[in-house]
């Protein structure tokens, strides 16, 4: 037998042998899924109901990348992804052809001067520039492209200091902010320790911004870049905690004594869930158990609100002990439901004397590593409704030139940004747009700890794939890029700076196709609030 006749033998015997295994395994799978109990499909079509699972499965996968339109997928869209990746990879947010905004669906637009604002004209920090990281793309093929990043100075768009925003402008330790986006509260142990350190390497890079601890605590790699960090305290009071899980002074003083802390957050709810958080017990590895207090591996429901908080009172007189302790900004996290509570809140505020630096309103649309399904779709106003809501009530008590309002819920690009500094805006957060910056690919597997590309995960297999040393710089392009735009915007309004951006340069087309001002979205909104209340 030659050569030639003994491999063609052995290529036969293989294919035999995988033939009579497949036989094999298809018979067993007659005779195991026709005895189960568990699955009506699997009794009755064995091997059919196999490939519908099989299916079912790589489904989200499928109509992500091949049935969906760029305009199609909740939360986000394929569109709204690559306007995030382009901003950091490339720190660009150039398209060509035309829009692929559907003009058809009702929605915000913004006014443009016919004599817009020059780019000399802008009151824009260009100063010192920064140096970071974009990537050039050589060569596209079918399945892979040729890429290469370049070191680039680049303008830093920073606001100028007299457009410069002021958290606790009558605090001992005010905390002035040069840019009007910055990231969103996201816990260590929600998001990985690569994650994280990338996260504050990448804003520190970009300067003039802060970033959001989430209410999990600060962790030493919250600390790795050079940025200013907003602490956030939730109802679980992990890291001003003691032993038994009350409020601590002395472990807020150690965070208070932190020169990078520069502001306090008091989380009553977000967006996703107006309860508290939750992380998986897997998550809650020995270093995490030990920055929040808790027990390693076990599953972490904080409570839905802070138990020593009945009342207005109870939390206006908690800002205070905060303000007074800490000498810094202090400000609290709310979603915007009950409009009568909404009321209540602010005529005690007034009342009380009591100013808080800062609230932070999040939308219903707003993010998280993991909830409930009913509280993630219905509790809560959108953002758009709710942030105009919330600037009325401040402006009909008085207090709107006391208090700032920090905005959050899919404010991903600068004319978002835009819409929400006109509507009542003064700062904005971002959270998953900081996740898609850093490698998120949207596979909405946050809450089981196994993100495919290491952000929302503690695993540390899993984690091994996102490199710091490349994701922060495209942290630190979104951010920039983000900037360049909004003052883009400011010029195409004619004025200055995007700070004096207002209701009055915007407009809204309903779904009858009138279109109105943006004054008169709100004075509408106000009118049928006052009606209702």
């Amino acid at each position: 037998m030659d050569f030639l006749q003994t491999v063609q033998l052995i290529v036969n015997t293989i294919i035999l042998v995988c033939f009579l295994g497949i036989v094999l395994f298809v018979i067993y799978l007659l005779f195991v899924d026709k005895n189960q109990r568990q699955h009506s499909v699997l009794r009755n079509y064995p091997v059919l109901g196999r490939v519908r699972y099989f299916f079912e499965k790589i489904g989200p996968e499928i109509r992500q990348y091949m049935l969906q339109s760029d305009n199609e997928s909740t939360p986000f869209s394929r569109k709204d992804y690559l306007d995030v990746v382009k901003a950091g990879k490339y720190k660009s947010r150039i398209g060509g052809f035309g829009s692929r905004r559907d003009f058809t669906e009702p929605g915000f637009y913004i006014q443009n001067s016919i004599f817009p604002k020059e780019a000399s004209e802008l009151a824009i920090d260009q100063g010192e520039k920064i140096t970071t990281n974009i990537y050039k793309l050589d060569n596209e093929r079918l399945f892979d492209r040729e890429e290469h990043t370049e070191e680039e100075r680049v303008d830093p768009y920073l606001l100028s200091d007299e457009h410069a925003v002021i958290l606790g402008q009558n605090r001992p330790q005010p905390f002035y902010v040069k840019r009007l986006v910055g990231q969103s509260g996201m816990s260590y142990g929600a998001l990985g320790k690569n994650a994280i350190t990338a996260l504050s390497k990448g804003l520190g890079l970009a300067r003039g911004t802060w970033m959001n601890t989430g209410e999990g605590g600060l962790s030493e790699h919250h600390l790795k870049g050079d940025v200013d960090i907003i602490f956030q305290i939730g109802p679980g009071l992990f890291g001003v905690r003691d032993n038994v899980g009350e409020f601590s002074d002395a472990e807020f003083m150690k965070k208070v004594n932190n020169p990078q802390i520069r502001a306090f957050e008091i989380k009553l709810a977000q967006g996703a869930k107006t309860r508290g958080g939750h992380v998986e017990a897997e998550k809650v590895t020995e270093e995490i158990a030990a920055i929040r207090n808790v027990t390693p591996y076990k599953t972490i429901n904080s409570p839905n609100r802070f138990t020593f908080m009945n009342n207005n009172m109870d939390l206006l007189n908690f800002v205070d002990k905060l303000q007074q302790m800490s000498g810094k900004p202090v400000g609290f996290k709310m979603v915007v439901g009950n409009l009568d509570m909404l009321y209540e809140l602010m005529e005690d505020i007034k009342s009380s004397g009591i100013y808080p630096d800062f609230i932070t309103v999040d939308g219903g649309e707003g993010g998280t590593g993991a909830t409930y399904q009913e509280l993630e779709d219905s509790v809560g106003l959108p953002l758009f409704s709710a942030l105009p809501i919330l600037d009325l009530a401040m402006r009909e008590y008085g207090l709107r030139d006391e208090i700032k309002i920090i905005a959050s819920g899919k404010l991903i690009t600068p004319d978002k940004v835009a819409i929400a500094l006109g509507l009542g805006a003064d700062l904005v957060n971002v959270a998953r747009a900081m996740m898609m910056s850093v490698g998120c690919i949207m596979a909405q597997q946050c809450h089981t700890n196994d993100c495919p590309v290491g952000v929302a995960t503690t695993d540390p297999d899993k984690e091994k794939a996102l490199v710091i040393e490349e994701k922060q710089y495209r942290v630190t392009n979104y951010m920039i890029s983000m900037h360049e735009g909004l003052f883009n915007l400011a010029a195409a309004c004619g004025v200055t700076s995007p700070t004096e951006i207002t209701a009055k340069h915007l407009l809204y087309k309903t779904e009858h196709g009138d279109v109105i001002t943006g004054e008169h979205y709100v004075r509408r909104l106000y009118r049928s609030l006052k009606e209702e209340i």
